[in-house]
């Protein structure tokens, strides 16, 4: 920060450099404006036509010429007002003089906040609303030319060098055109940005870069947003030992009640008709994006990016490439259910179920001395129907079929962000452009030389930081060790739900059924709760760990959060699919828990218990998490509306950092990848129980995307464009689920299916499965109970397991090894077969790179040449613009054998 004051200071001497009025305080009603740039202020430059208009549209400072590139707020009880005169009386009664009230610290650190804003170069205007109460106001930040300049250099921002037409490719769209069918879903989106050749950029070499001739728009707005805010996050406003720094902590401190850069405009469209290219962006992506009708159109991805930044836009790619994935994987799903609808009828072990009448005399599933009474197998018709439909033939091969989905998802998905990656200008992003986080250089203890870059950066040692994982690893598990307790008192609760049921003349044929989609409601709001007060547990370790580079900080928050919710969320289903029923015991040789006997499967088998508490768990959380989505945001939005123009004139059009602050808070997009990624979760990991999970994905999706499309157009306020090469720890994350799954379904078919028991029954007994009903179900031993009855195991009559039970077990085990190696087997040759790079992709980032090379030495051989006698004024000063390609950044031309740099200026 030093070094930038003094080149700015240095700056502020030449010609052009700045020169204006200091605001001399915040609190000011005057317009009163911070270092005004001659050349801004000068006849050579007069507010265009469209810049009045934005500047009247509260876009522009007020001479309509400066626009806005963030905006601070904060507020303050009037005076005069009651609420004031209280805390003042109560203060002199108590005598409390010595310690300075919150208020008073907080207009001190404004005042210092402010200040340093303006050391740092900033350009400051404000606007004051008074409502009778309270005063609101609204510092508007203008960051001049030489502050925009040094910054791109330091945060390696890239400059255009030549535009070309956008490379936009879509295989839907070329398989429909090649099929000759209508494509619904395509739309042209007007004002597409164009895609540039581009390198690092350098002020030194300002005139090689395309648009360098107009200081107002050579970098975009996302770009003057990222630099604001770096600087509003590294300015200090007490003391650095404290970590007194930045504005995040200052609106914690409650100093300011918000920052946030301007949207461009309503979303609305105006009233009276207009082209669609005299749209602003907002309104574009409303118009083709965020709207509820364009719910089956192609996104705009670059608009997206062009107006969120990098790393939004990777996310809807990600969201809307998953959706339409699902779409096969739904169709599959829904046919192996309709298939076990229309065999239901064939299906012989339920007709025996059915027709069974009195014949099958069950033992209590409780304790018979409290009541429990015996039962006749025939009343669990309906559940031995259903439990058909989600455990029979087709769920082999759709287990199958999902796991190798999910691992062509994961393969197509390397592909389509390699060519964003590149297409963006991100391809490297982590391993070279980025820098430490804002936080992290504030709260750094000291300063050490940057092995790669040889630059001294804020530095904190590694052993330090992994004493404090290891700390935080202990909270770790003591908060699953709580989930485990919380699973453990939903097993409880179920037992103990179940024994008046049982009990019940009028409850028993449902008691299981009751008793288990009661408990999976339990669990569901102890399941949304427990995540809730463990994600604010989890932000406060990161914090803590001091994380060099905001991928890094967002990586390990994710994996925290995503191992407690993993075991949150999945814990229960576990238990169900793989421990529920196992460890019973039989008559008279029950295993006990707290004097309990040990929870069984219900009437109709654990796999129709394991697609109840997955439809309620993961049908639930998606009505939870959109209704929360649609309700939670107007809600808010009504109650800061109503908070920030209580006591304002109605009659009064509110300016647009007014409307933007009535907005709410953009909370990120942790929770929207949460969200997806527990739900591809489910999807693959115990899609073997419940085959219609992708449909309702694919039904949640759709509403998803516009819902999450809608927030951040209309209802939250602007975020900071942040960059991205990929979406991060996820793909690890959804990469290991993938692994998961295979095993996991592997399990599910051979343990908790009946598939394999009547695969080997139709091997050894009956390949029609008559009598398998009966098969299955073993006596209780002599004088175990009051009276003989049956229970489903594979044992004799004096509880020991049979031989069909051993041969059974060894058959599972094979089918285990046999389907993971299977699967894992052809999921590799997926991943060989598909390269993460599409060849074309390749082939170009080689020739642009060689193309870039070879213009480079040519020129600087034409250069040598020519200028031979003149003198060498830059001699070498070209070897810090070398086009760094990242596989693309040279537009190239040859004519006659010779190779040129195609770049606005020759001199290259």
């Amino acid at each position: 920060m030093n070094a930038m004051n003094s080149i700015l200071s240095k700056a502020k001497t030449e010609k052009n450099g700045l020169a204006g009025i200091a605001l001399d305080s915040y609190g000011s009603t005057d317009d009163s404006v911070a270092f005004v740039h001659k050349d801004s202020l000068s006849e050579n430059h007069p507010p265009s036509p469209g810049d009045l208009h934005a500047a009247e549209q509260g876009i522009y400072f007020r001479d309509g010429r400066r626009r806005i590139d963030f905006v601070l707020v904060f507020e303050e009880e009037d005076p005069g007002s009651k609420k004031s005169k209280r805390k003042k009386k109560k203060a002199a009664e108590s005598g409390e003089v010595k310690e300075k009230s919150p208020e008073e610290k907080n207009d001190q650190y404004r005042k210092k906040f402010l200040n340093n804003l303006r050391k740092a170069g900033c350009e400051m205007e404000e606007e004051i609303s008074s409502t009778g109460k309270k005063t609101i106001t609204y510092i508007k930040v203008f960051a001049s030319w030489d502050v925009l300049c040094y910054y791109a250099e330091e945060l390696n921002f890239r400059a255009p060098l030549q535009a070309h037409p956008n490379p936009s490719e879509n295989w839907s769209a070329k398989l429909l055109e090649s099929l000759h069918i209508p494509n619904m879903m395509d739309q042209e989106v007007p004002n597409k940005p164009l895609d540039y050749y581009t390198c690092v950029f350098k002020k030194s070499k300002l005139d090689k870069f395309l648009g360098s001739e107009n200081r107002d728009t050579f970098f975009s707005n996302t770009q003057r947003h990222r630099i604001v805010y770096e600087i509003l996050a590294t300015t200090p406003y007490g003391k650095r030992k404290r970590a007194e720094i930045g504005i995040d902590r200052l609106i914690d401190e409650g100093a300011f009640q918000a920052a946030y850069p301007l949207h461009d405009g309503s979303w609305n469209k105006p009233s009276h008709s207009i082209p669609a290219e005299q749209l602003n962006r907002r309104q574009v992506l409303y118009d083709y994006w965020a709207r509820w009708g364009c719910w089956y159109k192609y996104q705009p991805l670059d608009h997206i990016r062009e107006y969120f930044g990098e790393k939004i836009g990777i996310y809807f790619a990600w969201l809307g490439l998953y959706t339409a994935n699902l779409i096969p994987a739904a169709g599959v799903g829904l046919l192996v259910f309709l298939y076990g609808v229309v065999t239901m009828g064939t299906n012989v072990p339920a007709r025996e179920v059915c027709n069974s009448g009195g014949d099958f005399v069950m033992c209590p599933l409780c304790d018979e001395n409290i009541g429990c009474a015996y039962w006749n197998l025939s009343d669990t018709c309906t559940q031995a129907k259903i439990s058909y439909l989600f455990d029979n033939e087709g769920t082999v091969f759709f287990s199958a079929f999902m796991s190798l989905w999910a691992v062509t998802f994961l393969e197509y998905w390397k592909r389509k962000n390699a060519s964003l990656a590149h297409h963006w200008d991100v391809m490297d992003f982590e391993e070279e452009e980025e820098r430490p986080r804002p936080a992290f250089s504030a709260m750094a203890p000291s300063m050490e030389k940057n092995p790669v870059t040889g630059i001294k950066e804020p530095h904190f040692p590694d052993e330090d930081r992994f004493k404090r994982m290891m700390a935080g690893s202990v909270i770790i598990i003591f908060m699953m060790v709580m989930v485990l307790i919380f699973v453990l008192g939903v097993i409880m609760y179920r037992v103990l739900i179940s024994i008046p049921l049982f009990q019940s003349v009028m409850f028993r044929a449902q008691a299981s059924n009751i008793a288990n989609m009661s408990g999976a409601c339990v669990n569901l709001i102890l399941i949304m709760a427990s995540g809730i007060v463990y994600q604010k547990i989890a932000e406060k370790l990161t914090e803590w760990e001091m994380h060099r580079t905001q991928t890094e900080h967002e990586d390990s928050y994710t994996f925290k959060v995503f191992i407690f919710q993993f075991v949150n969320f999945y814990s229960s289903i576990f238990y169900i699919a793989f421990f529920k029923g196992r460890f019973v015991g039989y008559p008279g040789h029950y295993n006990r828990f707290f004097g309990l006997r040990n929870e069984a499967c219900g009437q109709g088998g654990c796999l129709v218990e394991l697609a109840q508490q997955l439809a309620v768990i993961m049908i639930g959380k998606q009505v939870i998490n959109n209704a929360q989505e649609i309700i939670v945001p107007k809600i808010k939005n009504y109650l800061q509306r109503r908070e920030v123009t209580k006591g304002m004139e109605k009659s009064a059009e509110p300016a647009r950092w007014e409307e933007d602050y009535q907005l709410i808070e953009n909370e990120g997009l942790f929770e929207e990848y949460l969200e997806m990624v527990i739900q591809f979760g489910f999807i693959t990991i115990f899609v073997a129980a419940f085959p219609l999970a992708p449909l309702f994905a694919l039904l949640n999706n759709w509403v998803e995307i516009r819902l999450d499309a809608h927030k951040y157009v209309c209802e939250v306020r602007r975020s900071v464009s942040e960059r991205a090469q990929d979406i991060g720890v996820w793909f690890n994350i959804l990469d290991a689920l993938v692994q998961l799954a295979v095993i996991s379904n592997a399990f599910i078919i051979a343990v908790t299916s009946e598939f394999l028991p009547r695969l080997l029954y139709k091997y050894e007994k009956n390949w029609n499965l008559d009598g398998y009903v009966n098969f299955t179900l073993a006596y209780s031993p002599p004088g175990a109970m009051s009276q003989e009855c049956r229970y489903k195991e594979f044992r004799d009559r004096d509880g020991s397991f049979s031989l069909f039970y051993w041969r059974l077990l060894a058959i599972r085990l094979g089918f285990v090894i046999l389907f993971e190696h299977v699967v894992f087997f052809i999921s590799r040759l997926i991943d060989i077969m598909v390269p993460d790079i599409p060849e074309s992709l390749e082939i170009k980032i080689k020739r642009e790179r060689y193309l870039a090379k070879q213009a480079l030495q040519d020129q600087e051989h034409i250069m040598a040449g020519g200028l031979a006698g003149v003198g060498e004024e830059d001699e070498g000063g070209d070897d810090d613009f070398a086009v760094t390609t990242q596989g693309r950044k040279a537009a190239t031309r040859t004519d006659a054998g010779n190779v040129y740099l195609s770049v606005p200026t020759a001199d290259v």
